[in-house]
């Protein structure tokens, strides 16, 4: 039987889908088999976004209609029959997962203590315990008081606790913690010890009498309405800007009502601008403050009114390619701005700062192994990609360390940046001109928060680094000159600042070549001692281990000499990476069955490795098949230790090894994380030219745990 939480709350808007985000997020790392069910949706015409959301999550994989329970229109009409339906549906879910997250309904009509016990009936009957999510400030009773909301005292959320855990042991429920949810961070431990003193003075079912509780204290990022959402709610459409900056936030609503000059001193930052949709010079104002870079960066402007844009304003707009999106309103001015303010913030997949921020704050705040140890799942042996990607983001930032990412033009690099940062994964420095990078993150709705930008082109640093370039490659003629306007370049600028020290890594080829990535490392960086070659590796993330392929991306035809390089350097990067290395030196013939002049240089290499470290498992010449399928190893190489259970395979030659990688990701759907260069004195990496943002934050953390070992 699956380990599963029931997520509920005691009333609406106390943000339960931060917490069942942050629960999902913690238990996929521990188990394999995760899934998501919501016992009450609103009904099944409107898709649920709270579920949709969670799962869009990584490793769930279920479908919609499989993880809905029942609406409210049936838990009203019937609520017993609803009920079984509830616990009939949830069971169907359960037998296909090992720990499956549920989450309560949302109190659409006024929350009552009703409510809270039926959620509590459900749990009961589903035989799981009860994660009690209590919101941290008043809920707004008019749309038009969004954001005037006031903090709980301790005292209040101490009532609240009492209350809602006397509920939930009427219900027979089992409460297993309290998270107490935009909580007033001033007050975050006397909020804690007041709903302690609650449950000790209302003694609530569970097994022991422990009660973890925990305090997530208020983020205005997560509250705030998007431009999407404020354009759903005024039933609106995007006529000019970027579609993709419609995941902004907005802060907060600026009415502008007067003359151009008495709004440009009223705009803030993150606010969107209501604007009349008759007042061309005040719409073409705004655009100009927003692109100048010296008044504040907005979210987006709402034209109210049933006015078209005039032909020329229109010509205006275009030929200031502003990204800014504007959307229209049918109403007027008061009802557009009421609408705006009655819009609520969602915790949307597609907001990728906002799911951050979620994460963030539920792992800053909430002790998930102590969640996960409680819940009774136990950590499995299996390594799902998932599981490993999780790995890699904790041993990062177990020790931060500093990277450089030269491609500050490149919107992935900056999307991966605002992960990395949020998450806490590493530092950064990102390159570029700093005004430009910061502009185009504030309008992606990325926060750059403390990373470092840094132009290529600052005196100080291209003086530094020209005057160690050109000594470092004097025997190749390089001037002071020369080495000045080369050092320019971002590569060749990311690369010294490694070398220097200034940082510890560096990540990129986003938009770039391998070749530009990686060649300013040949010349500076230079090979580890013993090593004679750069070369890479990927990992190969298949459904229930890692393995890992070298080389399929630097060296084409490499040598006996070479390959033996590659697989003592593969078996060092997969010890680094928790990985035992057992090294297949395939071939296309295995043990001394073949000949030819491939076989007897992957037979040469094998002998070498031997020799160089005679303290790795290796075996070569042999199949691919022979290699992982312990049944044809059986027959093949009945004896070996390697045979059937190889964990680092080396390919002949590049040819080869590039195709085999690309056949297993897309026939198996294993997750490919890489290349990985190895051999170098410091962690230089390159990224395929397709990757995607989470490709981009997986190689920054490998990088900072290649940087951990080499400070070690």
């Amino acid at each position: 039987m699956a380990q599963s939480i029931y997520i509920t709350s005691a009333e609406g808007h106390s943000g339960k889908s931060t917490v069942a985000l942050g629960v999902l997020d913690a238990l996929s790392r521990a188990t394999p088999k995760v899934g998501v069910f919501r016992s009450i949706a609103r009904s099944t015409l409107e898709r649920d976004y709270v579920l949709e959301m969670l799962l869009a999550h990584d490793g769930v994989d279920l479908d919609y209609d499989e993880c809905v329970g029942a609406t409210y229109d049936e838990v009203r009409a019937d609520p017993d029959a609803a009920l079984a339906t509830i616990v009939e549906r949830y069971k169907a879910v359960e037998a296909q997962c090992d720990a499956v997250v549920i989450v309560g309904s949302d109190y659409t009509d006024v929350g009552s203590p009703a409510e809270l016990g039926y959620n509590a009936r459900i749990a009961a009957n589903l035989g799981v315990p009860v994660l009690l999510v209590l919101g941290g400030r008043t809920v707004d009773a008019k749309p038009e008081q969004l954001g005037s909301s006031q903090p709980r005292t301790p005292a209040e959320m101490g009532q609240l606790a009492h209350l809602a855990i006397t509920e939930l042991a009427h219900g027979r429920a089992e409460l297993f913690a309290i998270v107490a949810n935009r909580a007033d961070p001033e007050h975050k431990t006397e909020t804690i010890a007041a709903i302690e003193q609650a449950i000790a003075a209302a003694p609530p079912r569970h097994a022991d009498g422990a009660v973890p509780v925990w305090a997530i204290p208020e983020d205005p990022y997560l509250v705030a309405p998007s431009m999407r959402g404020i354009m759903r709610s005024l039933g609106g459409e995007l006529v000019a800007g970027d579609p993709e900056l419609l995941t902004r936030p907005a802060l907060s609503v600026v009415v502008a009502g007067m003359s151009m000059v008495n709004v440009l001193p009223r705009l803030l930052e993150g606010a969107v601008v209501v604007i009349a949709a008759d007042r061309s010079e005040v719409l073409l104002a705004t655009l100009l403050a927003n692109s100048s870079g010296t008044f504040p960066s907005l979210a987006g402007i709402v034209l109210n009114g049933p006015f078209e844009i005039p032909d020329p304003v229109r010509r205006l707009i275009d030929g200031l390619g502003s990204k800014l999106p504007i959307v229209t309103s049918p109403y007027g001015t008061y009802e557009t701005a009421v609408r705006i303010m009655g819009t609520r913030g969602r915790l949307a997949a597609d907001s990728q700062r906002r799911y951050d921020t979620a994460l963030a704050l539920f792992e800053t705040n909430v002790d998930t192994e102590e969640l996960t140890r409680e819940l009774g799942v136990a950590h499995a042996t299996v390594v799902t990609p998932l599981m490993f990607e999780f790995q890699l983001i904790e041993r990062a930032r177990s020790r931060r360390k500093r990277i450089v990412l030269p491609e500050g033009g490149d919107d992935r690099i900056l999307r991966a940046a605002g992960t990395v940062l949020k998450r806490g994964i590493a530092d950064l420095v990102i390159l570029g001109e700093p005004a430009d990078v910061r502009a185009r993150a504030t309008e992606l709705g990325v926060d750059l928060g403390e990373a470092q930008l840094l132009s290529p082109f600052d005196p100080e640093h291209v003086h530094r680094f020209a005057q160690e370039y050109a000594r470092v490659r004097a025997h190749k003629g390089v001037t002071y000159e020369k080495a000045a306007d080369t050092v320019t370049d971002v590569s060749y600028f990311g690369t010294m600042m490694v070398h220097s020290g200034l940082a510890d890594g560096m990540v990129s080829g986003a938009a770039h070549t391998t070749a530009h990535t990686i060649r300013p490392a040949f010349e500076v960086i230079k090979t580890k001692p013993g090593v004679s070659v750069v070369s890479s590796v990927f990992f190969m993330a298949l459904a229930d281990r890692v393995l890992v392929y070298g080389d399929c991306a630097v060296i084409p035809d490499p040598t006996s000499e070479q390959l033996a390089d590659i697989a003592i350097s593969s078996a060092a990067t997969a010890r680094q990476f928790g990985i035992e290395p057992r090294i297949a030196m395939l071939s296309y013939s295995t043990g001394e069955s073949g000949s030819g002049a491939e076989v007897e240089k992957v037979r040469a290499a094998t002998v070498l490795v031997r020799e160089r470290a005679p303290e790795l498992l290796v075996e070569g010449p042999i199949q691919y098949d022979a290699a992982a399928d312990a049944a044809v190893a059986a027959t093949k190489m009945p004896e070996s230790q390697v045979a059937g259970r190889a964990t680092v395979f080396i390919f002949p030659d590049l040819n080869t090894g590039n195709n085999t990688y690309k056949a297993v990701q897309r026939s198996a759907g294993a997750v490919a994380i890489g290349p990985v260069l190895q051999g170098l004195n410091k962690p230089i990496n390159d990224l395929s030219r397709g990757a995607l943002v989470q490709d981009i934050v997986n190689t920054i953390a490998i990088t900072a745990i290649q940087a951990q070992r080499e400070s070690s």
